[in-house]
């Protein structure tokens, strides 16, 4: 009974949390940069990530297996994937704006498992056969990291292909690609340029937008790029283990499960992406709408075929998920 409170507790309190969290960046990226609200933000990531963690623990304590059953539980542990994807980021990128999109991020997939679910879904209840197996932990746990990377680099793609697409030629003074070294050197050294005052304002302020359009679209392309780059190989693990755990449920290592259709449709989407990235050579804004599509595949694949109910992973409906 108490663990059962606990549990609920720590589920209200860390969705409470990450509602802060995204009003906070969001706030400071629209209102004002301020190092203290970081540090907020940054200790509030910390607290929901160690708190879904003791929840997930805690379930797992009380029904004896994995939490990662039903929707439920594999929602909030891709919640919990969405915000160590932003420790990790923030730690490496040494920038402060990822926090807009991977706090509203994780809120709603924590979002769609506290509110949206019934609460029947959110019970204890006995693994069915198929799932009492060792590969759930391995199967299940590196396909909801891999979906919680891919979602993440998408959306940082979509940020990048919308702030491409708003480019005006009226505050361009100069065309830019960001794979063009000729430009990479021309806005490294803008900023020089304009603390020796060597423009007139207007250009100043025309050089100024520029610069910062094109950090922020390289700062995007770079870690969606690396992102999607680290979680295609796991989705192609969790298939691959998927593939070995089907054949001992079912006696077939591949079924065309629409779950198992919809998981090859996305790695070939993802694939493609990584394609024309590295032997094509496309550019950011090329590869992003690729990105774009596998955003709105990663949902289907996760929550619609779910949502269904029909096939051998019929079972991620109502009292078991997955």
């Amino acid at each position: 009974m108490t663990f059962t409170i606990l549990e609920q507790l720590l589920a209200h309190i860390s969705f409470f949390l990450l509602f802060l969290v995204t009003l906070i960046y969001w706030g400071k990226f629209i209102l004002i940069n301020n190092e203290e609200l970081n540090l907020v933000g940054k200790i509030g990531m910390i607290i929901v990530s160690s708190s879904i963690t003791i929840f997930l623990v805690i379930r797992w304590i009380i029904s004896k297996h994995f939490p990662l059953s039903n929707l439920y539980e594999s929602s909030m542990f891709l919640s919990r994937g969405l915000t160590l994807i932003h420790l990790i980021l923030e730690n490496k990128a040494k920038t402060n704006w990822l926090g807009i999109i991977t706090a509203p991020s994780a809120m709603l997939a924590h979002g769609f498992a506290t509110l949206s679910l019934p609460r029947e879904m959110q019970q204890f209840l006995p693994l069915v056969p198929a799932l009492q197996s060792h590969w759930l932990m391995m199967h299940v746990t590196t396909m909801i990291l891999s979906y919680s990377a891919l979602l993440c680099g998408s959306v940082l793609a979509i940020a990048l292909w919308i702030v491409t697409a708003t480019k005006h030629e009226k505050i361009s003074p100069i065309k830019f690609h960001t794979n063009s070294i000729f430009y990479s050197f021309i806005y490294r050294n803008c900023e020089e340029r304009i603390s020796k005052n060597t423009f007139c304002d207007s250009q100043k302020s025309l050089y100024f937008i520029n610069f910062r359009k094109w950090q922020l679209i390289n700062e995007l392309d770079h870690w969606s790029y690396r992102i999607i780059s680290f979680g295609f190989p796991l989705l192609t693990i969790g298939i691959l283990s998927g593939a070995v755990w089907a054949n001992e449920a079912w006696g077939s290592y591949w079924n065309w499960d629409p779950k198992e259709t919809w998981a090859l449709i996305t790695w070939l989407i993802f694939a493609t992406y990584l394609h024309t990235r590295m032997i094509r050579g496309w550019g950011a804004e090329q590869s992003a709408i690729i990105a774009f599509l596998g955003f709105f595949i990663i949902w289907i694949c996760y929550s619609g075929v779910n949502l269904l109910g029909k096939g051998l992973h019929s079972y991620g409906w109502l009292p078991q998920s997955l």
